[in-house]
């Protein structure tokens, strides 16, 4: 074998096939057993990403191996032989640590990949340029020059895709491995009857092939054009934060301050004028931080002090610029039900974001106690701001959601942490109220890897004792880190949709039951189980595959048995966003439901518990 004594990319990408150096000069059978097999395998691989991914990384390490032991025994080599032993050290131990760390190798797969195609496009670019050989042809030359450009508009794509990237390179790696399977299948047929390999024979150049070389760089180039213009068009459709988040002022030492508020128009409806608003309120942990949301009032003049519906909205996405407040249509993006009727009632909107979301630190996503603070608290610096101009009088909590959760541990909490605030009601539409039950769940929900991602993500921020290595598979690490950055509003979260549904056909994405250990205990802490002091409303679609009706059941029925009352209303033949849009018939009963509230009139749950 070849001994190479430099360390660039060339060497990298050499050592990464031992196999096919292995089988040089093998007797036929070798070859013809090893292609079998490498077809059965790759036709396996091609569908399952996580597993090509991880049989990818396994066999880098063992090539880095076979490589660092054919070094240490090949004769001939022409470094000294004190350096031998050392280079082959070196790479037999970077096998043994790309199999010990598979995690962190796949990781570093996506920006290897993207450096080799920038650097592979400078050097072919740098040869079209000088011509390489002097018997370069001017075509040779076009097509070297046309695979450059291809290889650097790649690089930059992988760079900036490095989930895609890595998808990419699980289906090529299947791929490429049923076509190894059946050269070496070739390969081995051609030497029973011949008795040489095709290695042997040699392929001359000719017209035929300077075409396909043209034609093949061609293809690439429009290929990698494409590629940049969807990578531009979906960027271009990420919501930016602007300046209004970033506010540097000191925190209070008081939750639910008014910190700063500015008007407000995008997707606001007729009859109504709202502003942006920052607040401070306090985390899990009870540490004080910055929150923003939306502050909506009718225009319609009013005798009387007017309602609240503290709206708590549905998932975004996790990351700080998913802030419905960022959106271009916030109350849609939240999945708020019921808008113009609420805006012709006379009731004024507060629409929290959660921290996280438009401000600095990590979402409270499904963490109880931080978004059912973030909520009353909203309702606090509203009333701070409207008071002394537009006097507001009870609060109903609306929720849908991850928002129907927050809703639950508002409800729960108001007594205790804002007991000033008169609570008339709680309304939790598909409410995520058993964490545990949700998470279970979601490997049986298309894309369901999404939510995951945000779950875990949050968790992880919240909690020290939940570490995400813990419980993703190291082969989706890299794919589940880039899922928690897109926003559900932006056309880039196709990617991460396309990405949860080709990874769901593999395997899940967690290496351990998410439902066990720190995590799963953390998941039971933040089930609402305070008792609600106001009537209770809660909205399941018969038909949602997300939060499941089974799950919203044993929910209700634990809540009814604890001495909670319940007004619990299932819809038949309504989904998760159904029950909240379009002709469903709870909106009416909601805005009814939340006028009686408001009337002072009793409630009439379906369990009274046992009190």
């Amino acid at each position: 074998m070849r001994h190479v004594a430099g360390t660039n990319l060339k060497e990298v990408s050499d050592r990464t096939r031992a196999l096919p150096m292995l089988l040089r000069g093998a007797p036929w059978w070798l070859p013809a057993a090893v292609g079998a097999a490498a077809v059965v395998l790759g036709l396996f691989l091609l569908t399952r990403p996580l597993s090509a991914l991880s049989t990818l990384a396994i066999y880098i390490g063992l090539s880095f191996i076979v490589s660092g032991i054919a070094d240490l025994l090949s004769p001939g080599a022409t470094t000294p032989a004190w350096i031998k032993p050392m280079l082959a050290g070196l790479w037999m131990a970077g096998g043994v640590a790309v199999l010990v760390a598979i995690g962190t190798a796949i990781d570093l797969l996506a920006p290897f990949v993207a450096i080799s195609l920038i650097v592979s496009g400078v050097l072919r670019g740098f040869g079209a340029v000088r011509g390489g050989s002097v018997r370069a042809t001017g075509d040779s030359r076009i097509a070297t020059g046309i695979a450059a450009a291809a290889d650097l508009l790649l690089g930059v794509v992988a760079l900036s895709w490095p989930d895609v990237t890595l998808l990419l390179v699980a289906v090529l790696f299947g791929a490429r491995t049923v076509f190894f399977g059946l050269a070496s299948l070739w390969d081995a047929g051609v030497a029973l009857r011949t008795g040489r390999r095709r290695d042997d024979a040699g392929t001359p150049a000719g017209r035929i092939q300077r075409f396909v070389r043209v034609s093949g760089a061609v293809v690439s180039l429009v290929l990698a054009v494409a590629a940049v213009g969807i990578g531009l068009k979906f960027s271009a459709g990420s919501p930016v934060l602007d300046a209004f988040y970033a506010d540097s002022a000191p925190l209070p030492d008081q939750p639910g301050r008014l910190i700063n508020a500015e008007p407000f128009s995008s997707g606001i409806p007729e009859g109504a004028t709202a502003w942006r608003v920052l607040y401070s309120t306090r985390l899990n942990d009870g540490g004080m931080t910055l929150a923003s949301g939306l502050v909506l009032v009718p225009t319609a003049p009013s005798s009387q002090p007017r309602p609240i519906i503290a709206w708590a909205h549905g998932t975004t996405g996790y990351g700080p610029n998913c802030a419905p407040s960022n959106l271009p249509d916030p109350f849609t993006a939240g999945a708020m039900p019921a808008l113009g009727e609420v805006v012709a009632n006379g009731w004024v909107t507060v629409a929290a974001d959660y921290p996280g979301l438009g401000t600095a630190g990590d979402q409270p996503y499904l963490v109880g106690t931080g978004e059912g603070q973030a909520v009353l608290d909203s309702v606090r610096a509203a009333k701070e701001l409207l008071d002394p101009t537009t006097p507001t009088g009870a609060t109903t909590i609306w929720g849908h959601s991850q928002g129907g959760h927050a809703a639950l541990w508002a409800g729960g909490l108001a007594a205790g942490y804002a007991p000033e605030l008169d609570i008339a009601g709680v309304a939790a539409m598909a409410p995520a109220s058993d964490p545990i039950g949700l998470v279970r769940n979601l490997p049986n929900v298309p894309g369901g890897s999404v939510f995951a991602s945000y779950v875990a993500s949050a968790y992880a921020g919240a909690y020290p004792d939940v570490k995400i290595n813990n419980y993703v598979d190291p082969a989706a690490r890299t794919v589940f880190r880039e899922m928690s950055t897109r926003c559900l509003s932006e056309p880039g979260v196709l990617v991460s949709i396309l990405a949860a549904l080709s990874l769901d056909k593999d395997r899940s994405i967690f290496r351990t039951d998410p439902s066990t250990g720190a995590l799963g205990a953390r998941l039971e802490e933040n089930t609402p189980t305070a008792a609600i002091a106001a009537p209770l409303l809660l909205a399941q679609g018969a038909t949602d595959p997300l939060v499941t009706p089974s799950v919203q059941d044993g929910y209700v029925a634990s809540r009814c048995a604890a001495g909670q009352a319940v007004d619990y209303r299932t819809y038949a033949g309504r989904d998760h966003m159904g029950l909240v849009t379009g002709d469903s018939p709870l909106l009416g009963e909601l805005v009814d439901w939340t006028k009686d509230r408001f009337a002072g009139r009793s409630a009439t749950p379906t369990c009274q518990g046992s009190q």
